[in-house]
């Protein structure tokens, strides 16, 4: 009986996925888990990342563009000096400087790295052209022509001095920004090469890491769900049947009620996001 209540439970697991696995491979562990039909990441975390994964379940993987696009925050540690072709310390060293970059000379660049920018996405990404994975062609000796996207740094600032040439920042950033390619950057503004050393996911939109349950939880069952109805700071409305069947075919219906978004409910079923403009009511997210 268990079994079957978990996998009908929809929502999202934070997960504090550790380095070595894949962001992949931790959605397969959290469905196992839950026996879920079907699950998702909202943002993928690279094989020698770690930190902050959501994870939706169920009907929650349609929230999927709803929340892919909101804001990250990530702890990262740069070695200046060198550059490896992956951009981080699992690839191999392409170019080297010598330098001895100062706590200073990091903390003026900081301020130059704010703002909008177009950035270009790593090699070894999972970027696609032509539906051909850059990674992949990556590792058979095949560069694609990647383009540069605009992204947006919010903040960066140093947190400390770790070793020579080696700096751990605080980075908050739009959605779809490559912390290795601003490594990379943030060394060509330094007159050297720079490659990522750790990276640390704290925050995805909402979501923050101090939230986040271990892979050793979720396999004991120790498993924390966010509802989906949890997820929207919106006022509820309650359908009828007839609203509701309505409604979840994409129809507009006649709902007085302020202009707005509201959470949108059959009784106790949770249909999902609605707006309501001009007494006028149509499903934005359904997740039924």
């Amino acid at each position: 009986m268990e079994s079957n209540l978990k996998s009908q439970a929809s929502g999202i697991v934070l997960v504090n996925k550790p380095v070595g696995i894949s962001s992949n491979s931790t959605v397969n562990v959290v469905k196992h888990a839950l026996n879920a039909q079907k699950a998702g990441h909202l943002g993928t975390l690279d094989l020698e990342g770690e930190g902050l994964l959501p994870v939706t379940v169920n009907s929650a993987t349609k929230l999927f563009d709803y929340f892919l696009s909101k804001d990250k925050c990530y702890e990262t540690v740069f070695v200046f000096g060198f550059e490896t072709d992956t951009l981080d310390m699992a690839g191999n060293i392409v170019k080297e400087k010598p330098c001895n970059i100062s706590l200073n000379d990091v903390e003026k660049v900081c301020k130059k790295m704010l703002g909008k920018q177009l950035q270009m996405p790593p090699m070894y990404s999972a970027k696609k052209v032509a539906g051909k994975v850059a990674y992949k062609e990556a590792l058979k000796g095949n560069i694609l022509s990647l383009q540069p996207k605009e992204i947006e740094i919010f903040d960066i600032k140093v947190m400390e001095w770790v070793s020579t040439n080696t700096f751990k920042f605080q980075v908050s950033c739009s959605s779809g920004t490559y912390i290795r390619s601003l490594c990379r950057d943030m060394a060509e503004k330094l007159g050297t090469y720079g490659t990522m050393k750790s990276i640390l996911r704290t925050k995805c939109g909402k979501f923050d890491l101090k939230d986040a349950c271990t892979l050793d939880q979720i396999k004991n069952g120790d498993i924390k769900i966010i509802s989906c109805q949890d997820l929207f700071d919106y006022n509820s409305i309650i359908l009828n049947k007839t609203q509701s069947q309505k409604i979840l075919n994409g129809m507009t219906i006649m709902f007085e009620s302020q202009n707005g978004e509201y959470k949108v409910f059959f009784e106790k079923q949770f249909l999902g996001v609605g707006k309501c403009v001009d007494n006028k009511l149509k499903l934005s997210l359904r997740l039924v």
